[in-house]
């Protein structure tokens, strides 16, 4: 059960991509309480499922890159190594080969750690 308000309701999303939407728009403009939330509601791996632990994998390396990105504290719970893929995660899913081989060259660490790689045009928000 992953105990961050915040996330339950992410998670909770009918739409994967509706929800890294909205995750992304928390992120870049820095929502207090979504920032603050994840300091404070602390996530506990040991209880959360493997599909939920999948959704954590995917989005922790967004929230790790933009609390980089803005200098701020990155919670332990986002850094623990449950959080990775053993074989590489496509957003979106349907790219060619490629794209999949330059996203593993020039998505920064906190995707690569993870075995997850966005378009880095796509993730910023405008």
């Amino acid at each position: 059960m992953i105990g961050n308000k915040h996330l339950k309701e992410l998670f909770n999303y009918s739409d994967e991509d509706t929800s890294i939407n909205q995750l992304l728009e928390w992120l870049k403009y820095i929502d207090p309480n979504f920032i603050n939330s994840l300091q404070k509601e602390y996530v506990n791996l040991d209880l959360c499922t493997d599909v939920e632990i999948r959704y954590l994998t995917i989005i922790s390396s967004l929230i790790d890159y933009y609390l980089q990105m803005h200098g701020l504290e990155i919670p332990k719970w986002i850094r623990d190594e449950r959080l990775q893929f053993n074989r590489p995660y496509y957003h979106p899913k349907r790219i060619n080969d490629f794209d999949k081989f330059k996203r593993q060259y020039t998505n920064p660490s906190p995707f690569r750690i993870r075995n997850t790689y966005f378009d880095l045009d796509a993730i910023d928000r405008v």
